[in-house]
């Protein structure tokens, strides 16, 4: 199976719209950074979601036998980073996205409809009985 462009950040924007993350938006950035592909950028409420958002893309990236090249920040701090190589994560609470302003920052990446983009599946265990 051929995976589309920007699959595995339109995955992360699903994972983080499944937590109730606000303002969800995908920016094809390739064209303007060389370090990555996509930016996914979301909202989470308060620290205890933003953590919820994070664990469960942690967990969906792996299922889909994906790698996480590095993680920084944290829940507390209001902005957390999740590298995967191809797309990085940005997850922040209201105070902190307003403050960095990523989507002005990086206002020339054009946005990709998430919503329309299939998400990855948890590729099969072959050492697993279906």
């Amino acid at each position: 199976m051929i995976e589309e462009p920007g699959t595995l950040a339109c995955t992360c924007a699903h994972v983080a719209d499944e937590r109730k993350a606000e303002q969800i938006v995908v920016l094809q950035v390739g064209q303007l950074a060389f370090f990555t592909d996509y930016f996914v950028i979301a909202t989470g409420r308060n620290e205890r979601q933003i953590r919820a958002i994070a664990d469960e893309i942690r967990a969906r990236v792996k299922a889909a036998g994906r790698h996480i090249v590095g993680i920084e920040g944290t829940a507390e701090s209001g902005w957390l980073l999740i590298d995967l190589g191809e797309a990085v994560v940005h997850l922040f609470s209201p105070r902190a996205r307003e403050l960095y302003d990523l989507e002005l920052l990086w206002g020339q990446a054009p946005e990709t409809q998430w919503q329309q983009v299939e998400p990855l599946a948890a590729r099969a265990d072959p050492g697993r009985a279906l």
